[in-house]
């Protein structure tokens, strides 16, 4: 069997925790922002653990994980 590839955009935008869940960073946060309340872009700082059905997606794009 051939190799299987990994997806370039998945490598660059998404980490796998030592527990095996997907991390990721937040979506919302680039522009657009002075219409956006104080507590939405406070909460979305940082990154996040994709939900399960994402995660599922995404293991697909990196078979070797990371």
């Amino acid at each position: 069997m051939p190799k299987l590839k990994t997806k370039s955009g998945a490598k660059k935008r998404f980490k796998i925790t030592a527990s095996g869940k997907i991390k990721a960073g937040v979506a919302g946060k680039r522009h657009r922002l002075l219409s956006h309340s104080a507590k939405y872009i406070r909460q979305n700082r940082g990154t996040k653990v994709m939900s399960d059905s994402d995660a599922k997606i995404i293991k697909t794009y990196l078979p070797y994980g990371l």
